[in-house]
C-alpha cells in the first residue's frame, strides 16, 4: 500500500527534485546529442539500459499529474483538457521551430562550408532526393531529423494526457493495466506511427513510450497525496540497487556483453517477444524499462537526495529544470550546430570543453532571463503588485480588531525601504 512520503525541506511548495533532475537530464541530452565527444562517457545512458530521454518523459508524466490534475479531478472537464492539448500544440510549434533551424545549419554547412557529409546522417538524406516530401513530412510529423524527435512523441503523450489523468485518478490499478497492456500490445503487433516519405514509424513510438509517461502520472498523483508510489522496504531497495550495479557491469563488460546478448538473442529464438528481450528503445524494451524503474527508486528514497536537490550549489541545475521546454529546443539547435562543426573541424579535448561549456553556459542564461523576463515572471510581479497594492516606504499600517475598528500598529519596513 502507498505510505505517507517524508516532507521536503523546501520553501517554495515544489518538489525540487523534479527541477534538479529534469535540470540534468537536459544537460545529459544536449551532451549526448553533440556525439563522438568525451563528455558523453559519463551521461546517464553509461549507467545502464536507459538514458536521459526515459528520465525526461518520466518526469513530464509526473509534472503533468502535477499541474494539471487538480481540473481534472471532477472529470474530463474543458478547462484540463483544453490546458493539455493547448500544451501540445506549443509544442508542435517548438518543434516546427528547431526542425527548420536544423534544416538551415545543416543548409549552411553544405552552402558555406561543402559539409554534404551532414546530408547522410539524421534522416537528411531525404531533403536532396525527395524536398516536397520531406518539407510535407516535415510540416505532418511524417518525418523526424535525427535528435529533433523527441518533442512529437511527448505531444503525442499530452493529447492522451487527460485521460491517462482521469483514469489514474480513479484507480492507480486501471490505469497501470490500461497503460501495461497498450505498451504489450504495441509490441507484439508493432504498432506505430507512420512516417513520410519514408517506410517504418515514428523513433520514439508514443503507444509504447506512454507507459513510461503513465507511471509519471501515477507517482505524480501519489505525490499530490503526499504518499509514496511505492513504499519504501528493504528488499525492494536491495533488488533495485542489485539490478543497478548489474546493469552497470553488464554495459561496461565485454563479456557479459557477449554472454548476456547471446542470452537474449537465444531466448528471441524460442519465441520471447523482442520487447521482452531485447533493448529496443522505440518499444521501451523491458531491460531498458525495469533500468529506469529501478534508478527512478532509488533515487525518490528520502534522505540525502532532497537535501541535495535543495542546495544552493544546484540551484542553476534546477533553474533549468524550471524551463525545460525552451531550454530543451535551445539545447537541440545547439547541438545541432555542434554536429556541424565537429563534421567540418573534429577537433579534441579542448574543441568539446568549450563547445560544451558555452552551449550550457548560453542555456543557462536563457533560464535566467526567462526566470527574471519572461512573461510568468512578469506576471507574477504584476500579481504581487496588485495583491500588495501602493505602499510608501515606511507606510503605518493597521490591522482590524474584533470589532472592525481600526486599531493603530507599528509602522512596518516594506521591501521598497530595505532596498
Amino acid at each position: 500500500m502507498p505510505e505517507r512520503s517524508a516532507p521536503l525541506p523546501m520553501k517554495t511548495g515544489r518538489d525540487l527534485r523534479i527541477d534538479l533532475f529534469r535540470g540534468l537530464a537536459l544537460i545529459m541530452i544536449f551532451i549526448d546529442h553533440i556525439p563522438g565527444n568525451l563528455y558523453e562517457n559519463f551521461t546517464s545512458r553509461n549507467l545502464g539500459f536507459s538514458d536521459a530521454a526515459e528520465g525526461f518523459v518520466f518526469m513530464s508524466g509526473l509534472a503533468a499529474a502535477l499541474a494539471y490534475g487538480p481540473a481534472l479531478a471532477k472529470g474530463l472537464s474543458w478547462e484540463g483538457t483544453s490546458r493539455l492539448w493547448g500544451r501540445a500544440w506549443l509544442l508542435y510549434l517548438v518543434h516546427i521551430l528547431t526542425a527548420v533551424w536544423a534544416i538551415a545549419i545543416v543548409s549552411a554547412a553544405v552552402q558555406f562550408w561543402g559539409n554534404e557529409a551532414m546530408l547522410a546522417k539524421n534522416a537528411f538524406k531525404t531533403y536532396g532526393s525527395d524536398p516536397f516530401g520531406f518539407l510535407i513530412g516535415i510540416a505532418t510529423l511524417g518525418h523526424q531529423l535525427g535528435y529533433v524527435n523527441i518533442l512529437p512523441m511527448y505531444m503525442a503523450l499530452l493529447l492522451m494526457a487527460p485521460a491517462l489523468i482521469r483514469i489514474g485518478q480513479r484507480s492507480q490499478w486501471a490505469l497501470l493495466a490500461t497503460s501495461v497492456g497498450l505498451w504489450a500490445v504495441t509490441g507484439l503487433f508493432r504498432l506505430n506511427v507512420p512516417n513520410y516519405p519514408m517506410q517504418g514509424g515514428w523513433f520514439f513510438n508514443p503507444l509504447a513510450w506512454q507507459l513510461v509517461f503513465s507511471l509519471g502520472i501515477l507517482t505524480g498523483l501519489a505525490i499530490r497525496e503526499g504518499k509514496r508510489l511505492v513504499p519504501v522496504r528493504g528488499w525492494i531497495v536491495a533488488l533495485a540497487a542489485g539490478w543497478l550495479m548489474l546493469t552497470f557491469a553488464w554495459v561496461h563488460s565485454d563479456w557479459m556483453l557477449e554472454t548476456f546478448g547471446h542470452g537474449t538473442w537465444q531466448l528471441r529464438q524460442w519465441g520471447v517477444p523482442f520487447f521482452i528481450a531485447g533493448f529496443d528503445k522505440t518499444f521501451v524494451s523491458l531491460p531498458r524499462l525495469t533500468h529506469l524503474l529501478a534508478l527512478v527508486y532509488i533515487l525518490s528514497l528520502p534522505g540525502i537526495v532532497p537535501r541535495i536537490a535543495a542546495a544552493r550549489a544546484v540551484a542553476p541545475i534546477r533553474l533549468l529544470g524550471q524551463h525545460s521546454l525552451p531550454i530543451f529546443a535551445l539545447g537541440t539547435i545547439l547541438a545541432i550546430a555542434a554536429q556541424a562543426i565537429k563534421q567540418i573541424h573534429p577537433g579534441g579535448l579542448g574543441q568539446d570543453t568549450l563547445i560544451i561549456g558555452t552551449g550550457l553556459a548560453l542555456q543557462l542564461g536563457f533560464a535566467f532571463a526567462r526566470d527574471r523576463l519572461g512573461p510568468k515572471a512578469i506576471a507574477r510581479r504584476k500579481r504581487q503588485r496588485e495583491v500588495s497594492g501602493p505602499q510608501l516606504a515606511f507606510e503605518p499600517t493597521v490591522a482590524l480588531n474584533a470589532g472592525n475598528s481600526p486599531v493603530p500598529m507599528p509602522p512596518r519596513r516594506t521591501r521598497s525601504a530595505a532596498r
